[in-house]
């Protein structure tokens, strides 16, 4: 693509022709407005205006319309479109990027259906932000696991631990191999448990277990915070011999993230929390491609993409998409890695690897890991099995039989995915 253009790649739905719809929607993130003014030359719309690249018409899909769309219900048509923006309107700037690919757009009132599906971006983006410092290889340096499937949890109970007794189930996690532990999104810095509190509760137990193994698992701290906070909370950590921290994206924003990114010596663990606001829909907001790309060029270097069979809305189909988006080369930045959450388990792994073919991901287990029968240790155990067998090409069965954990996590958790 062009060194100098944008396109941005959207669904529509609209009850006017779609060429005249596109056109609006052009216009109004570029250089027009509801009419013609007198500035608008000519020349000055050739070198700034948002051009129609190209109109797919698609199937409706039966969702209802946007609130205050205008025009005959039984003349909507929905179209794959795609616009190039000149980067002379915004430059490689994410927030002002933002405001002209998805900006005042979600509020025409032409359009019965305005989502953002993916973004081809510039060499110059990149230039300006420089995107994960860590990523697959210097995470998996820093938490021991050079190689294999990256296994990792959630504290849970999500909140409500006091700061040793949160200790004392990070010892049990730690001894029981996990790479990976994390703070639970809804755990800040709140008055039980502040951020401080569980550092110096958490720190000590991966520093002795590292004295005793040569392996200290990676433990995220959830430092989401107003942006002047964040400098602080990434240096409590890291002095204390943090090797993480956490970060909720839509949270702290994008140019939160690359704020944090730019200072931080740790690697970041991306949280979409909040993400189904804009990306559940199938008839407004932004989809997770386009917003993955933004995550990244800021800096994230874990990325949540969900998992198959998960508690949420996402279809496998979905998550499998997302799992390759973030896999994909994006302007030479550093591999970000996938993360998968929400209801795994240890009999996803077969059906998960078959349709990933890596093992270059982080897959968290919460009530997978903490609600096994037999205990944390044996939840680790039982993901650890069946992730290494999916790995060796053995089949769900084979790891089935071989493994007792894996045996006794089906009868918490259901039959094994082939």
């Amino acid at each position: 693509m062009s060194a100098h253009t944008v396109v941005a790649k959207y669904v529509i739905e609209t009850s006017l022709p779609l060429r005249h719809a596109a056109e609006v929607l052009a216009g109004e993130q570029s250089t027009g407005t509801f009419v013609r003014v007198a500035r608008e030359s000519d020349d000055l719309r050739a070198r700034f205006a948002a051009q129609v690249d190209s109109i797919q018409e698609i199937p409706l899909t039966g969702s209802p319309p946007l609130p205050g769309a205008v025009g005959d219900p039984s003349e909507r048509r929905r179209a794959i479109l795609k616009l190039r923006f000149p980067l002379d309107n915004f430059g490689p700037s994410l927030p002002n990027l933002l405001a002209a690919v998805a900006g005042n757009l979600f509020e025409l009132k032409e359009l019965a259906a305005i989502r953002l599906l993916d973004l081809d971006l510039p060499a110059p983006f990149a230039d300006r932000y420089p995107g994960p410092s860590f990523g697959v290889e210097g995470t998996r340096r820093l938490m021991g696991r050079t190689e294999g499937t990256m296994i990792g949890t959630i504290i849970k109970p999500s909140i409500g631990l006091a700061p040793d007794e949160l200790a004392e189930l990070v010892g049990e996690l730690a001894a029981a191999g996990i790479d990976f532990i994390k703070d639970d999104e809804l755990q800040g810095n709140g008055p039980s448990a502040p951020l401080a509190a569980r550092v110096r509760a958490v720190m000590p137990v991966l520093e002795r277990h590292a004295d005793r193994t040569g392996v200290k698992p990676m433990y995220a701290f959830n430092i989401t915070d107003d942006i002047g906070r964040l400098e602080a909370n990434h240096d409590l950590v890291v002095e204390a011999g943090g090797t993480c921290v956490m970060a909720c994206i839509n949270l702290i924003g994008l140019a939160g993230l690359d704020f944090l990114n730019r200072h931080s010596t740790v690697p970041i663990h991306g949280h979409r929390a909040m993400l189904g606001a804009i990306a559940r829909s199938d008839q407004v907001g932004i989809g997770f491609r386009a917003w993955q790309k933004l995550a990244r060029l800021s800096g994230a270097d874990h990325l949540h993409t969900n998992g198959i069979s998960n508690k949420f809305y996402e279809s496998d189909a979905e998550v499998l998409d997302s799992i390759a988006a973030v896999r994909e080369p994006l302007l030479g930045l550093t591999p970000t890695v996938p993360v998968l959450s929400s209801g795994q388990w240890g009999g996803l792994a077969h059906a998960t690897y078959a349709a990933v073919g890596t093992t270059d991901l982080l897959v968290l287990a919460g009530g997978g890991i903490h609600g096994h029968p037999d205990g944390p240790m044996a939840g680790v155990q039982s993901m650890r099995d069946a992730w290494a067998s999916a790995a060796r090409g053995e089949s769900a069965e084979d790891a089935y039989a071989a493994s007792d954990a894996l045996r006794r996590a089906t009868e918490s958790f259901g039959p094994v995915r082939v």
